[in-house]
This record gives structure tokens, C-alpha cells and sequence, in this order.
């Protein structure tokens, strides 16, 4: 098996097959090559299921056919710079997007699924304070190559076969950045996550990860079908402005209206709302209450029981962070308030956390656009805390 591709060889431009969903790449065969469609699924099984990006070794495709691809198309994906694996099964890569900016993938497997998390965007603009992504800034979006691109690397890496030998059940972009600040390209990967020429992932198995950007997540229920999770963290629009500055721009009524309209375009499916516990900050049960109140308020406007689950995620500490993670006592008893309300609110076991791939960890390489990377170094330095450069690769 070779190793993942490096950096795009030098040259004339050349179409990244990889930015394609099937649609598009019909288009491109019919269009700029003058091919027939069916030639278009016989690349994609070669590239995502095969794992094969060398237009040379696709044998069932024609000479002349072979010869357009090599000089109007390459297939090319991240470089992978360096892969680390956690005791408890976690993996993490570390991807080079470009010459100076790098982002995090991570794996994790469970009883009878393979759950991978992946990145969006090169860091993140929203700021939300106690997320370790939001610590390194902003620099751009990602295209689809290099969103399906990471898909293609951990698959290929766990030897995943789509509809035969499946390691790979489940992808949530959950990981570096907002999904829907990056909204055609994120669809279109997740148009080939879920095609059968693709990784054959069924719409449920593609979860996207929102902090709340209300006309995207209805422009999302228009254009795909994906499971929505909802970034929630705060029961009220102070606290949830305090931790999600986005809840400025959309409060808490007008995302959950959303959330209401969502669910009533996927008749019968759920929502998830993700709650970070931070001690002493929105893990009281005044909190619990209160988000008790608000996911009934979504069941009776969706009509349906249980049409909002929780995901209480323990908060995973990163240096420099004014946070801190509830004792065992208190998250349970947080649970506990919303089991007995008739609430689904399972607390989501922390994975990868000795190699930093926890949820909320994830970190990478960002050429800082926003100066929020260097705004919290000094503040790690006023700590006298080391202020070093990234570390997601040490």
C-alpha cells in the first residue's frame, strides 16, 4: 500500500478528483472530457474504495481515458506529517493542509462502530471560551478535497472496505471549525461520505456539529440529510453569550426555532444538543432545571418524545484554560436530573485524551489570521506558563 500522497507535484493546474462529488464528477467526465458518465463511478471506487490515486493503475479504464486524467486530473490528498495512537484505541492525525497550515483528524472506536471526527476548517473564528481550537485563531476554510481527504486517509489507514469490511461506521464533523461558515464544501463531502461510489455511510452516520448559525442550519435541512447536533453548552442566552459569542448574534430562541424546523423536515429523526460540563460554571442544578425546561419546549414543538437528546460531555482541560472539569459526583448528579425529567442525556466517555484528542482539544497548525493565537500566548506568559509554538505535533 503506498504512502499518502505528498504535496501536489509542480506544473500546470490540474482538477483534484477529490474535490468532486458525484454529480460534479459526471459533470467533468461528460463535459471536459467528453466521457460517458459511468466512467466518472469508476473512478470514484478506485479512489474510495480501492484507495488507488494513480490514474496508471485504474486497469478497467482505457488508455486515452488514462492519458486525459494524467493531464487534466489528479487525485490528491493531505499529507499526512505525522500519526499518533492512544491506549484506549484513539487515533489522531496531524494533516498538512499547505505550506504552513496543518489540522487534527481523529478515530475513535467503540463496540461495534468507528466513529471518525473531522475538521472543517484551518482553526476557528468563533472563539467559543473554553475550546482549545479557539485558542489558535483562524486562517481559512477547507475545500472538499481536503475534507473528504481526511476521510480517505483514515479509512485507507484502518483498511476499511465500504459494504464489505467496515471499520468506519460513523463521521461527525465535529472537529477543527464551524461546518456551516463553510457550508458548500462541507455538504459536498458529506454528499460523498454518503454516496454508495463513496464510503456508503447512511444519512444518520453523518452527523454535522453546529455552535448555531441559524440561516445555515435551515439552508442545511433544504440541501442535505444529515443528523444535526446543536453546540449548546448554556441553558440562557447570558451564560450561552459568555461561552458561545455566536449566541449574540443568534440567541437562544431563534436557534432553537431552527432546531424546530430541522426536525420537522426529518420526520421522525433527533437532535442533539452537546452540553460541555464546566465546574462551578453551568453544572449546577438550576442549570439542569432550566435545561429541562427548554428541550421540553422542542419535543412539544416537534411533537414527538424525545425529539431532543443530550450529550453531556465532560470538560477536557487544556493549558492555559480558566476552566475546569466537574467532579464524578456532579456530573452524575447532573444526569441524574435529566434522566428522571424523561430526558435521553448519556455522558460522553473521554477518549484520546493522552494524546490531546479529546473533544474540544483538537488544535493543529494555524497561521493565525485574527491575533487570537498570539492574544492568548501573552496571557499564558502573564500565567508564567510556557508560551511556545503550537505543539499539536510534538
Amino acid at each position: 500500500m503506498r504512502d499518502a500522497p505528498g504535496p501536489a507535484p509542480a506544473g500546470p493546474a490540474r482538477t483534484n478528483i477529490f474535490d468532486f462529488d458525484r454529480v460534479s464528477l459526471e459533470r467533468f467526465f461528460e463535459e471536459e472530457l467528453g466521457e460517458k458518465k459511468f466512467r466518472a463511478h469508476q473512478v470514484m471506487k478506485w479512489i474510495h474504495h480501492r484507495y488507488v490515486t494513480d490514474f496508471a493503475d485504474m486497469t478497467d479504464l482505457g488508455k486515452v481515458l488514462r492519458g486525459k486524467l494524467e493531464e487534466r486530473a489528479v487525485v490528491h490528498a493531505p499529507q499526512l506529517l505525522f500519526d499518533k495512537a492512544s491506549t484506549d484505541g484513539t487515533h489522531k492525525w496531524l494533516l498538512g493542509m499547505d505550506a504552513k497550515n496543518a489540522i487534527e483528524t481523529v478515530y475513535i472506536p467503540d463496540k461495534g462502530r468507528g466513529t471518525l471526527c473531522v475538521s472543517s476548517q484551518v482553526g476557528c473564528a468563533l472563539n467559543c471560551t473554553f475550546c482549545s481550537t479557539a485558542t489558535q485563531g483562524f486562517n481559512r476554510n477547507l475545500s472538499t478535497a481536503e475534507i473528504i481527504g481526511q476521510v480517505w486517509i483514515a479509512a485507507r489507514h484502518l483498511g476499511n472496505v465500504p459494504h464489505q469490511q467496515r471499520k468506519l461506521t460513523n463521521v461527525v464533523m465535529m472537529g477543527m471549525g464551524e461546518p456551516l461558515a463553510n457550508f458548500d464544501n462541507v455538504v459536498r463531502a458529506m454528499s460523498i461520505m454518503r454516496d454508495d461510489l463513496g464510503y456508503g455511510l447512511a444519512n444518520k452516520r453523518v452527523t454535522l456539529s453546529t455552535a448555531g448559525m441559524v440561516p445555515m442550519i435551515d439552508r442545511l435541512g433544504e440541501e442535505s440529510d444529515v443528523s444535526l447536533a446543536v453546540s449548546l453548552h448554556a441553558p440562557n442566552d447570558e451564560l450561552r453569550s459568555e461561552l458561545v459569542p455566536l449566541n449574540k448574534k443568534y440567541p437562544i430562541e431563534q436557534l432553537m426555532d431552527a432546531c424546530v424546523r430541522y426536525a420537522l423536515r426529518k420526520r421522525g429523526t433527533s437532535v442533539t444538543f452537546e452540553y460541555t460540563l464546566m465546574k462551578g460554571v453551568n453544572d449546577q442544578p438550576q442549570h439542569a432545571r432550566e435545561l429541562i425546561r427548554l428541550l421540553r419546549a422542542f419535543d412539544n414543538a416537534v411533537q414527538m418524545k424525545d425529539a431532543a437528546k443530550v450529550n453531556l460531555i465532560p470538560f477536557n482541560p487544556f493549558p492555559g484554560t480558566r476552566y475546569e472539569r466537574p467532579g464524578d459526583e456532579a456530573i452524575r448528579g447532573f444526569q441524574k436530573l435529566l434522566n428522571n425529567a424523561g430526558m435521553i442525556a448519556p455522558v460522553r466517555r473521554t477518549r484520546g485524551d493522552d494524546i490531546d484528542a479529546a473533544c474540544g482539544q483538537l488544535k493543529g497548525q494555524v497561521m493565525d489570521r485574527t491575533r487570537r493565537q498570539a492574544d492568548f500566548r501573552k496571557r499564558l506568559q502573564a500565567q508564567g506558563r510556557p508560551a511556545g509554538a503550537n505543539d499539536a505535533a510534538a
